[in-house]
């Protein structure tokens, strides 16, 4: 694919995977969680909610890429003061990502739309509807337990896969739910991701003994990127394992 070459620092995980696979060796830095694709050698300036700012304005890129939910707005403006420019995105569901993943590779000097995003968006597209659907509770954090709550990427992933999450109306985001509150909700289906906590089949499960869990992979539930390509097929595998 033909680019104008760019300096840039991603701060999100899965947009460093899509600039990485699309625009090969226009990253200059990413954050230490960016751990796809595997064999990617550029600066680590820290992590996604604590950047080393400092080192980011001493790789001098032409852009950094960011996003609302993952990056802290006072990191944010601390690169913009310093003569940078930012790009923010906003990803709340799986069409939004399509259409966000494209102005970041345009941004980044891709002067097409790269194959991987087509497939994303055909696979997406393309996916069956339901024929039945499951309840959900979905934690993403213990000690205390949080959850999805209203308005998230993952949130309307599972819904595309026939999955509602019992805390969808909830006003907070990602409230902190009780633990006894979340067993007596009764879901179909507990749903545990490996990020950002790292659920496993030891740690997790074990608090929802009567309850069907589902171990999913984290990248294919939240990640944005070249993932979204196969994460119908995976998360609804990893789904369907965990019926009653």
């Amino acid at each position: 694919m033909a680019v104008d070459r760019r300096r840039v620092v991603s701060l999100v995980p899965s947009l460093t995977e899509a600039v990485a696979k699309t625009l090969p060796g226009v990253l200059v830095g990413a954050t230490d969680w960016c751990t796809h694709p595997a064999d990617l050698e550029v600066t680590r300036i820290g992590g996604t909610k604590n950047p080393d700012v400092d080192r980011i304005v001493a790789l001098a890129p032409d852009l950094v890429i960011a996003n609302e939910e993952e990056n802290r707005a006072p990191d944010l403006d601390a690169l913009r003061a310093a003569g940078l420019a930012v790009l923010v995105t906003e990803v709340r569901t799986v069409p939004q990502a399509f259409a966000e993943l494209e102005r970041v590779l345009i941004a980044c000097g891709a002067r097409g739309r790269p194959g991987w995003l087509g497939e994303a968006e055909r696979a997406w597209t393309d996916l069956a509807r339901p024929q039945d659907r499951r309840t959900a509770v979905v934690p993403v954090w213990r000690r205390p337990w949080m959850v999805l709550g209203r308005d998230t990427f993952a949130g309307d992933v599972l819904a595309r896969l026939g999955v509602d999450h019992l805390y969808a109306g909830h006003p907070e985001r990602y409230p902190r739910i009780p633990l006894e509150e979340l067993r007596a909700a009764a879901p179909d289906v507990v749903v545990l991701p490996d990020e950002p906590y790292r659920f496993t089949a030891v740690d997790g499960p074990e608090a929802f003994p009567e309850l069907p869990c589902a171990l999913v992979s984290g990248r294919h539930l939240t990640w944005y990127g070249p993932s979204l390509r196969t994460a119908p097929r995976v998360l609804a595998k990893a789904l369907r394992a965990a019926r009653r």
